[in-house]
């Protein structure tokens, strides 16, 4: 174990890694997920202000990751499209396109976000405007895409990360021109809101996902 972990950390990555290697038994052996799990701790420790739910979010980080890994390599195929929204902070636009997506592709696709430069927490403005929609997105937390999350997906939106956003042949890559909600209120985060869920339900028609719910409206 790292040093700089704490004995109430280690015990927790411990019992982390127990509940990932029950889900993906079959799947990966101990060391991989033992890797990954610690790979996505140390992708949060260096900014983290609050270290309390650290081990938490690299498991949830790493259950995602893995999961994606599997996509990649064959391991898991459910046949679902597979889309990922990338931002620069994963902390605004690509937190509401995530929430809007899961709300209305329900069960029958997959989606994941990420940021060339997470920030801290995911923006509470925006939370506020997603909430008016009653789409609660305050559990998400701000993180970074990784080669195999990349890999796995159909769709990458981008929305603003530009060249630092990742490029992998054979997907499907769309620019989203939206405006960072970053130092705006609610109010005027809704019509940013608003946009980005005209776009996903768009997005869901050209994947052949059929809405779940219809729309929310103002």
């Amino acid at each position: 174990m790292n040093p700089m972990i704490t004995l109430d950390q280690e015990v927790a990555l411990r019992t982390a890694a127990t509940r990932l290697e029950r889900t993906f038994e079959g799947t990966y052996n101990v060391e991989t997920i033992q890797r990954f799990l610690l790979s996505s701790y140390d992708q949060f420790a260096g900014r983290a202000k609050v270290t309390t739910f650290l081990p938490l979010l690299a498991e949830r980080f790493a259950k995602q990751r893995l999961s994606a890994l599997a996509r990649v390599e064959g391991k898991h195929l459910d046949g679902k499209p597979t889309v990922l929204f990338l931002c620069v902070h994963n902390a605004g636009r690509s937190q509401m396109a995530l929430g809007f997506f899961e709300h209305y592709a329900g069960e029958n696709a997959v989606a994941w976000s990420g940021g060339s430069e997470p920030g801290d927490e995911v923006n509470s403005q925006a939370i506020a405007a997603m909430t008016e929609r009653g789409i609660d997105i305050s559990n998400e937390y701000p993180k970074p895409w990784t080669d195999e999350v990349v890999r796995a997906a159909d769709v990458v939106i981008t929305m603003g990360c530009c060249d630092a956003c990742p490029i992998f042949p054979g997907k499907r890559y769309e620019e989203w021109v939206l405006d960072d909600p970053e130092g705006k209120s609610a109010a005027d985060i809704r019509p940013i809101r608003d946009e980005i869920e005209r776009r996903v339900l768009t997005l869901l028609e050209e994947i052949d996902v059929p809405a779940q719910h219809q729309v929310i409206g103002t």
